[in-house]
Order: C-alpha cells, then structure tokens, then sequence
C-alpha cells in the first residue's frame, strides 16, 4: 500500500504562541485571573487524536512559561470519588487520577495548590480520600453544593452561599483551577473564590481556557462533531451561541450547558463585580485559538471521522457493561449518519473480523487487526500458546523490522517457563500468552538475540496505529496496547477465556 500522508495537520508552536498571548490580554485586566481549563490538562488524546500532530502536553508546556504567575488548583466531585468513576484512557479512577495528576505536574515543575472536592457530603469513602491527600502533605478544601443555585442570586453571592466554601489561599496573578474530567466543580469553585476574594478588596477575574467546541470553525465540522460524539454520554449538543449572534451579529459555536447556564453566569459575574457587561456571551469567556494551529483540515476532517467510530465502538461496550444508556449509542449513529460514516469505515474492522470466518467450531474466536504507519493492514487469531493480540503485535514488528515469517522471536524455553509459572502458581484458567507476558519475554530474549532486539525496537513504531479486535481483550491485552499507545476498538462481546 501507498505510504500514508505523514504531513501534520497542527502547529503547536503557533498555538502555543497566540493562546498565550491571549491569556495574557486577560491577566493584565485583573489583580488575580481564575482561569478553568476545559478538558484535559495532561495526556489530552482526545485532541491528538482529532488533530494529528497536536502534542497532548501542549498546555503543559503553556504553564511551564507561565509557572512563576500561576497556582494550581485541582477540582474533584466528591461522587465521582464515592462511585470509583473510571478515567477511560487511563482505566484508572478518578481518585488515583488526582494522584497522578499530582505527580505528573511535578514532574513538569509544576506544584499542586490544593486540591478542592466539590459538593462535599461528608461520605466516608470521601473522608478517607481527604486524608490520604493531607497526609501527604496537600492542602484540601471542602465545597458544598450552593445554596440557592441555579435561580436564588442573592443566596448564591452571599455569606451562606459561596461564602460557606473554603477559601482557598493563591499567591500568584494567575489561578489554573483544572481537574480529572467534566463536571469536577471547576466553575463553581471560579465563582466562590471570585465573592470571597471580592469581599476581601481583590478585585479578580474568569476566564476558560477552551479546547472543543472549538468556537471559529463551522458547527457542523467533523472536528466540533467529533467533541459531541466524545461527550454525547453527558448529553452535550454544539450549537450557535445565540448570545453572540445577538451582540455581535457573528455566528460562532459553543455547546448545550454553557448556553443553559450563561444567564446565570452572567447574573452572578454581575452581581459579584458590579458590572452586568462582564461578558455579553459564552464564547467571550473562552480562550480558544485552536483554529490557529490547524494547517491541513482535510487530515482533521478524516482524523475527527475516526474518532467518531472509535467512540462509537466504545459506548456499545459500555451499553452492554450497564454504564450508559441507549440515548448515548443513538446520539453517536446519528453523528456518523450525518457524515455518511459507519463501522467498516474503520479499516481495520472487516480485517479482524473476516480472520476468524473459517475458524469453525473453535470456541470463541477472537480476531485482531492493524494499520501499520504505511498504510499495510495485518490481522491475527489466537493460538494454543498466544492471545491474538500478542500474535498481532509479534507480526507487527516482525513486518516492520522485515523479519521473515518463520523466524521465532521468542524461545521456547521462556515461554514454556511462563506458561508453568502461571499454570502451576499463578493458576491462571488460561495458560496462552497474554500481550504484557510476551513483550517482557521479548525484551528478555533480546538480551541475546539480536533479531529479537530489532523486533523490540520497532514497538515505538506502533504508537497511534489504529487497532480492532472481535472481542474486548483481556484486561492484561488492553494494559499492553494501552502502554504502546494504539488506538483500540473492539466489538461489544464479551469472554470469560480470551484466546
């Protein structure tokens, strides 16, 4: 097949450049800026995905330049701990998620401020999470749920309504407040310490800092398309900001819930500041210059359709585990309807699906296939030995190290002395290699094999390849693909013994 166009669509440094400059012409209006990161903070895949070429770190990089002028705050919904709510991209929780996100800003320079839990109820689970925080040394806050919100402003700006919140002590002009994921309380706790600071003379003020929708490309681009599909398990819809259209006769686009709460926003910005004109719409609190960076959009529109089946793929399994509802899988087919799309647009999926074809009467065959960087398609089943994930990969860097078929990469020593391991300790139901078992017998064998060696240092190689399998892998496969950093789909069914 044709090598694949490697071109990125997405300059990082001319984003980096303007969304900066942007955010400094809201700091100097300010004695103290809150400024509430939408998305991710760290490791934001979503927007690589959607934008080849766009560094996940990128707003790292920003808050790196601006580390001197800005404290952290980490915002963390108090059920969202109670519930053990899952990260997807990292299948941790959100609760070890605040600790690696903890950790990861340090590792960029970056200290933690505090960690704020939002619409705190005293739940025990909560409690312990909070003092495993401050016994590390964290400062923690607790908010509660706001008197009087959405519709009492008078309770809401007052001793009893965000005035019954913590404050949270800030030294610097600039105050990132972020958190693990949506509906963290990263707004509410903006507006709190906005009263608070404005009671005690500081005079302070909000703006977010916005990835998608992104507000200056048409409503219906399948880059602002494939945010709704990302979030249609919150109910999120794009639309035009009719605020904006109104004051300034401009058609830009925003979502559902900043449109609802504007009116709110704007009251409570009002009565806080003593201006009703602190905004005049929802797209005027954004910091947003995403469209900067974009400099091949035909790489974006292919890239945002495949999102859209990726998440696709991935709310029919969360259906069929009781995580979401029907709503979300119709919302998502109706974006790929709209842009002609549906699942063998994927080109992995008949691959994987058509190897298993003639397997007969072998039990739950299980498929896998994948793109490699020049565009070839390789698809593998299991065997006695190995899961078809681990038979995927082993031919992937076979390929893509140009050894032949026949050579074996891993000797029979070690993957015999694995499978005894588990077989006879371990006592595993399975005794086939899982995808982790064979890459630590890989790095094993290059110890003294150069072939296995060069077969090894292709695995990089695979990074962002697109990859499907006919069943949802074991927990130990999807670790493993996880750490090489493909993006997975696999169909909605589900084994006890994947082979």
């Amino acid at each position: 097949m044709a090598q694949k166009n490697s071109i990125k669509s997405f300059d990082n440094e001319k984003y980096l450049l303007e969304q900066s400059e942007e955010i400094l012409k809201q700091v100097n209006k300010y004695e103290k800026l809150y400024l509430e990161f939408g998305g991710k903070l760290i490791f934001d895949y979503h927007a690589s995905r959607v934008l080849p070429g766009f560094d996940p770190n990128v707003k790292m990089r920003l808050l790196q330049k601006l580390k001197h002028r800005a404290d952290i705050l980490i915002c963390v919904y108090s059920g969202d701990i109670e519930r053990r709510k899952i990260r997807a991209d990292f299948g941790i929780t959100y609760e070890a998620d605040v600790f690696k996100l903890i950790s990861d800003l340090k590792q960029w320079g970056l200290e933690v401020s505090g960690v704020v839990i939002t619409r705190f109820e005293n739940q025990p689970t909560v409690k312990i999470f909070k003092n495993k925080l401050e016994r590390r040394g964290l400062k923690v806050y607790t908010h509660y749920y706001t008197k009087g919100y959405p519709t009492d402003v008078d309770l809401i700006v007052s001793p009893q309504g965000y005035g019954a919140n913590d404050y949270i002590e800030t030294q610097k002009q600039i105050v990132v407040v972020t958190g693990p994921g949506p509906c963290s309380g990263k707004l509410a706790t903006c507006l709190s310490q906005l009263y608070q600071d404005h009671e005690k003379g500081i005079k302070s003020g909000y703006a977010k800092f916005e990835t998608f929708p992104v507000w200056n490309i048409p409503l219906k681009h399948p880059l602002n398309m494939a945010y709704e599909a990302a979030t249609a398990d919150l109910g999120d819809i794009n639309m035009i900001d009719s605020f904006h259209l109104d004051a300034y006769g401009e058609k830009t686009v925003n979502y559902n819930r900043d449109m609802e709460i504007f009116p709110v926003i704007s009251r409570i910005l009002g009565r806080i500041m003593g201006s009703d004109d602190v905004y005049k719409s929802p797209t005027d609190m954004g910091v947003n210059k995403v469209k900067s960076g974009i400099v091949n959009d035909q790489e974006v529109v292919e890239a945002s359709k495949q999102e859209i089946i990726r998440r696709y793929f991935r709310y029919q399994c969360e259906y069929i585990l009781g995580l979401i509802d029907n709503d979300t899988l119709e919302r998502t087919n109706l974006l790929m309807k709209e842009l002609n799309i549906n699942e063998d647009y994927r080109s992995v999926v008949i691959p994987a699906r058509k190897v298993i074809e003639n397997s007969g009467e072998e039990a739950n065959p299980f498929g896998a296939a994948i793109e490699l960087p020049d565009g070839h398609i390789i698809a593998k089943k299991g065997n006695d030995l190995l899961s078809a994930v681990s038979c995927l990969i082993l031919d992937s860097v076979k390929y893509l190290a140009k050894i032949p078929d026949e050579i074996n990469l891993l000797p029979t020593n070690i993957t015999q002395a694995i499978r005894d391991l588990k077989k006879n300790f371990i006592k595993k139901d399975k005794s086939v290699l899982t995808l982790e078992e064979v890459l630590i017998a890989l790095g094993i064998s290059a110890v003294t094999n150069p072939t296995s060696e060069l077969a090894m240092s292709k695995l990089g190689e695979l990074r962002g390849c697109e990859v499907h399998t006919t069943r949802v892998p074991s927990s130990e496969d999807e670790i493993g693909l996880r750490n090489l950093e493909v993006n997975l789909t696999s169909d909605s069914l589900f084994s006890l013994h994947e082979n």
